[in-house]
């Protein structure tokens, strides 16, 4: 090899190594992102749902539209996490499955506000939403708590509640 040759050779490798550092950088971010998505908008809400019924059942359900908005919080954090991580590579089959099933759980066993319409609260209702706090506590998800903020802790408890609440569906 030519003198010439040698310094394009190591040239191109210097590149070579700044893209794959590059490359790699981005994908730590975009995963980083993603996790955090799910965290605030997920874990952070249901956290906070469990502090709104909580403050509800204080004052005996004076303000029920309150949780069913954050019902609602819930559920589009969900969404929104489920498809940025499908677009982006960032969340596991298992997990979106998991995240998939409390959606629809969510969906179909307590009231939710949609844009612009609120959802008449019933006794039954109520009643629902008094058991799933218990159930969030009961996971680690509620006021006073602590958590990790690490994606896996996350996923154990949502596995967990899952779990709870399809037994309370069979009850």
């Amino acid at each position: 090899m030519s003198k010439k040759q040698k310094i394009l050779f190591g040239i191109s490798i210097a590149v070579n190594i700044l893209l794959v550092i590059v490359v790699a950088s981005g994908y730590i971010k975009t995963n980083f992102a993603s996790e955090q998505l799910l965290l605030t908008e997920v874990q952070d809400n249901l956290v906070e749902l469990e502090g709104l019924i909580a403050h509800q059942i204080e004052n005996d359900w004076s303000e029920p539209n309150l949780v069913t908005v954050k019902i609602g919080d819930v559920m589009t954090g969900l969404w929104i996490g489920m498809q940025t991580g499908e677009h982006l590579n960032s969340v596991s089959s298992k997990d979106k499955q998991l995240l998939n099933i409390l959606y629809y759980q969510l969906k179909a066993q307590y009231p939710y506000d949609e844009l612009y319409s609120f959802t008449d609260v019933s006794e039954k209702n109520i009643e629902h939403l008094t058991e799933l706090r218990e159930l969030l506590r009961d996971v680690g998800l509620g006021m006073n708590i602590s958590r990790n903020n690490d994606m896996s802790s996350f996923m154990d408890k949502v596995k967990s509640l899952v779990e709870s609440i399809e037994g309370e569906q069979k009850e």
